[in-house]
């Protein structure tokens, strides 16, 4: 499901409720009146209950838990990848032959509107700049990502460089498959296997 619709529901959600909340306020006022109690209802205490604040909160709720539960990941197509990855890659060679393999840990941050790649190994660290989670219809899920990788102290052959990664998560999302490619600063590429620990 496009991100605009999502955020067109919850400002039609926001404002239905938004109402409901002032027709209960102004309800219970009515009824204090009724039974001779003094109560006012200010415009501040009627303002918290705009669709602004009300979207604000719903919004939070969306962001932080609710595209996680399962009904509604298959309805808006966004899969909870967020964890611990064990990687396996290796270089390609510019004549496509085998290169080197090595080993990482990649860890995916992600919430409903953001999601952060980290790859460590124990030569170097990359951090993702830009990604972005796509439903493919034909392969599943893909993770289209821009990062920054910077070596350890010490690393003195490693330079900082900037690189372009693409992983193709299985349909049960236990296991992914992908492609690298280096640049500015170092011109390598090759082929990365995650499986989730």
């Amino acid at each position: 499901m496009n991100r605009a619709h999502v955020g067109r529901y919850l400002g039609l959600i926001s404002a239905s409720v938004s109402a409901f909340i002032v027709y209960l306020l102004l309800s219970a006022v009515d009824l204090a009146h009724r039974l001779g109690w003094n109560a006012s209802l200010t415009p501040s205490l009627l303002s918290l209950a705009g669709a602004a604040t009300v979207f604000t909160a719903l919004y939070w709720l969306f962001d932080r838990f609710a595209w996680k539960w399962r009904f509604l990941s298959l309805v808006i197509k966004v899969p909870n990848i967020a964890g611990q990855w064990d990687c396996r890659g290796q270089t390609v060679n510019p004549d496509g032959s085998p290169g080197y393999n090595w080993k990482a840990t990649v860890t995916i941050l992600q919430s409903w509107d953001r999601i952060r790649v980290l790859l460590k190994t124990t030569q170097s660290t990359s951090n993702s700049v830009s990604a972005a989670l796509i439903c493919d219809d034909a392969d599943a899920y893909r993770l289209l990502y821009h990062y920054r990788n910077d070596p350890r102290i010490g690393e003195i052959e490693l330079k900082s460089h900037l690189g372009f990664g693409e992983l193709v998560f299985a349909r049960d999302l236990g296991s992914a498959d992908g492609e690298y490619f280096n640049g500015h600063g170092r011109n390598t590429f090759g082929t990365m296997k995650l499986k989730r620990i």
